[in-house]
């Protein structure tokens, strides 16, 4: 191709690319004499400075060679003495650059294959910045898209403008996905690695469950009720604190939906996880009580200083207030974010006897 040849066809080829790419025009009309401007030093020299500018409007092209004014010629391909520069322009001056036109010239098959590189890689870096810049400021959103592959348990997700992964770790347990799969996730870090941005998606993450409920539930959305807390146990159980801005709104009752069917929608997703949901309160007590459901609770003690809390709890409710594998009271605890231990009445009764007998002796 001839780069005084066809400008409309230039113009044509950079609307094109970058419609394609959903990148600025400019940048590949840049990258277009970036490749230009490599592909004339292969016939001028490597050494020799080149300029090429293609009109974005006309698409015309011009082409010059620069050379330093020095006042003693080291390389003859860069630099012009003074007095030569001034037979060209009485004004140059040493330091000064002097611009000579370079005639159009004709790419060769290695010139031109040269030139497509240039063009393939800082369209790829453009896509790669813009891909960045799109998903950075999509952190904490929820995003659809098709699995595209998996690799060692690793779903590689296609989001349509570029591609994300969800980590084996960032997965329901026993969640399995295949080729073609619709998957929702949270977007929770976006990074520039060497390979381009990597997006990575969780379905784990806490705040995937309430940006679920925040689409199940409108008053949510609206900011009317607020999420304080939420405790995930993935693919198993989940406890979420709710509190309500309006005090003729339940908040509990609003999460919970119609014969349960907000909190269906959201249990569907998340593979059958267990969702309890408790009303939000600023006193510790009352909410460790709600938090450790459906076990009843006797007594609440608090060590405000340690960020402690004793409960005492029936002998035959001991179990359902652990839960299987300390499930239920570790989770209170997260939500909370206080320690919990729990003792039941007769260990109580017995630790305050033995308290009682120590003071005595």
């Amino acid at each position: 191709m001839a780069v005084s040849a066809n400008r409309l066809e230039l113009l044509q080829i950079a609307d094109a690319v970058a419609r394609e790419k959903s990148i600025d025009r400019m940048v590949v009309i840049e990258a277009m004499q970036d490749a230009m401007e490599k592909a004339a030093k292969g016939r001028y020299g490597a050494e020799t400075e080149i300029k090429v500018e293609i009109n974005p409007r006309s698409g015309e092209t011009r082409m010059w060679r620069l050379l330093e004014i020095v006042e003693e010629v080291e390389e003859p391909s860069r630099q012009v003495t003074l007095d030569y520069a001034r037979t060209k322009s009485p004004q140059a001056k040493i330091g000064d650059f002097l611009t000579e036109p370079l005639p159009p010239m004709e790419f060769g098959r290695i010139a031109a294959q040269s030139a497509k590189q240039v063009i393939v890689q800082k369209v790829r870096d453009a896509e790669r910045d813009r891909m960045f810049e799109e998903y950075a400021g999509r952190i904490g959103e929820i995003v659809n898209g098709s699995v595209k592959r998996v690799e060692y348990g690793n779903v590689i997700v296609d989001l349509g403008r570029g591609e994300a992964i969800i980590r084996r770790d960032e997965l329901i347990p026993r969640e399995m996905f295949r080729y073609g799969d619709r998957v929702r996730a949270y977007i929770y870090d976006v990074r520039r690695e060497q390979r381009g941005p990597q997006i990575f998606l969780s379905r784990t993450h806490p705040q995937f469950m309430a940006k679920l409920f925040m689409q199940e539930v409108p008053e949510i959305y609206d900011g009317v009720i607020t999420i304080r807390s939420i405790a995930r146990d993935p693919g198993s159980r989940a406890k979420i604190a709710v509190t309500s801005n309006d005090s003729s709104i339940d908040p509990v009752g609003a999460c919970v939906g119609m014969r349960g069917s907000r909190v269906q929608a959201v249990v569907a997703e998340l593979q059958g996880e267990k969702i309890d949901i408790i009303p939000w309160t600023d006193n510790i007590a009352d909410l460790v009580v709600s938090a450790l459901q459906p076990a009843d609770v006797a007594k609440v003690v608090l060590d405000e200083q340690a960020e402690r809390i004793e409960v005492v709890v029936p002998d035959e409710q001991l179990s359902l207030a652990i839960g299987r594998r300390g499930q239920n009271v570790r989770l209170a605890s997260q939500l909370i974010g206080w320690d919990i231990d729990i003792l039941t009445e007769q260990e109580e009764s017995e630790r305050r006897q033995k308290e009682f007998t120590e003071r005595s002796s």
